[in-house]
């Protein structure tokens, strides 16, 4: 059978219900351009089930038996390249601008809770990144805006009363398991400076674990985006490289529920290559030393 799968080429017809299948379950669109990808990692699956034909595999994928087969297809076919302070120049207006005005206006109304929505975080780089950030700019803020609260000892890694919550969501299983893990080789900490390391990993042969207490801050979780159940109440939200999967349509349904999904005056953050402009004017724009994030308009 695997030879022969090997050998199917998809008709016209084969394709668009492949590809209308895989847009009515997650969003992505694969158009022309994309075909011979789409093609490629079908046949990867259909020699894995050992299916001789398109049709027999399309009926796997459609029945009750086949939501576990449809859902390693999905995994399959998202690129899930991805890496520690990955675009330095928005995730330094993140950390100068964008946390610091959010810290500032939640003391003020003496609202201590700090959520942010990781969506497509692969194999978990950008949530902990996020994390090591936070804790961060929170120790600087904390040195500068002293508050009337007894520090524990030893000293937490998130000074009370401050509570902080990275959602991190992914629609694939392989790469939420990993994340969870948090263990990287040296070749992925290529960006992580050495004082990062020093506070944030455990060195353990060679590889770097996350250290327990920034593991405690991030929540790994399974969301297809498709669907309209996702996390609400975020103050800033990245989806980096995400959207470039979605046609238009899907595009402005997804900003549209990021709008819901942040809380007012909330901030979104999507890919270097990525824009709403056209997309949305819920949103405002805002651009300083090469990085970019949009803020919700209420």
């Amino acid at each position: 059978m695997d030879s022969i799968a090997s050998n199917i080429t998809l008709s016209e017809a084969e394709l668009k219900l492949l590809q209308t299948l895989i847009y009515q379950e997650c969003g992505m669109f694969f158009d022309e351009r994309r075909a011979h990808f789409l093609q490629d990692r079908l046949q990867r699956r259909l020699k894995a089930c050992g299916a001789d034909n398109f049709y027999s595999y399309y009926r796997l994928l459609t029945s009750h038996e086949g939501k576990a087969e449809l859902a390693v297809l999905l995994e399959n076919l998202t690129v899930n390249e991805t890496s520690f302070f990955r675009n330095r120049p928005q995730l330094e207006l993140f950390q100068k601008m964008i946390l610091e005005g959010i810290l500032h206006k939640k003391q003020e109304r003496r609202d201590w809770t700090l959520r942010i929505w990781s969506a497509g975080c692969s194999t978990g780089q950008e949530p902990y990144t996020l994390a090591m950030m936070v804790a961060d700019a929170l120790a600087y803020y904390y040195l500068r805006n002293p508050l009337p609260f007894e520090m524990p000892s030893p000293k937490p890694l998130i000074p009370p009363p401050w509570k902080v919550e990275i959602l991190a969501s992914d629609i694939n299983y392989s790469v939420l398991n990993t994340a969870q893990e948090g263990t990287y080789a040296e070749h992925q900490m290529d960006a992580v400076d050495y004082s990062f390391r020093l506070r944030y990993f455990d060195k353990i042969a060679d590889r770097y674990m996350v250290k327990k207490a920034l593991k405690e801050i991030v929540h790994f979780d399974f969301h297809n985006l498709k669907t309209e159940f996702l996390p609400v109440r975020n103050d800033v939200i990245f989806c980096r490289n995400v959207m470039i999967y979605f046609d238009d349509a899907e595009q402005k349904r997804l900003i549209q529920k990021f709008w819901r999904c942040l809380n007012p005056g909330g901030y979104l953050c999507v890919g270097h290559a990525e824009s709403l402009f056209g997309l949305t004017d819920q949103f405002r724009m805002i651009h300083e030393n090469n990085g970019t994030a949009y803020q919700r308009i209420d």
